[in-house]
């Protein structure tokens, strides 16, 4: 899941060193910490969040094979 956050990320942005994609596994859900440039950070949340929405709604897709819980966090 995290992997599948930094490619799409590292398309996005200008800086893709230094994006940082951190997975915090629970028993039901994982949650997943997006960190890029601040240069950077308009690009990965778009214009009113269309842009975090769509990438949330990918990772939401690929874990319902895991029956798992998934949470996208962007962290400035």
């Amino acid at each position: 899941m995290s992997e599948l956050v930094r490619i799409i990320a590292a398309s996005l942005v200008d800086n893709p060193e230094s994006v940082e994609v951190r997975e915090v596994e629970g028993s039901q859900s994982i949650i997943i910490e997006l960190k890029v440039a601040s240069e950077d950070m308009g690009k990965v949340i778009g214009k009113q969040g269309r842009i975090a929405k769509a990438i949330r709604t990918v990772v939401k897709a690929a874990a319902t094979k895991e029956n798992k819980r998934v949470v996208v966090e962007i962290i400035q």
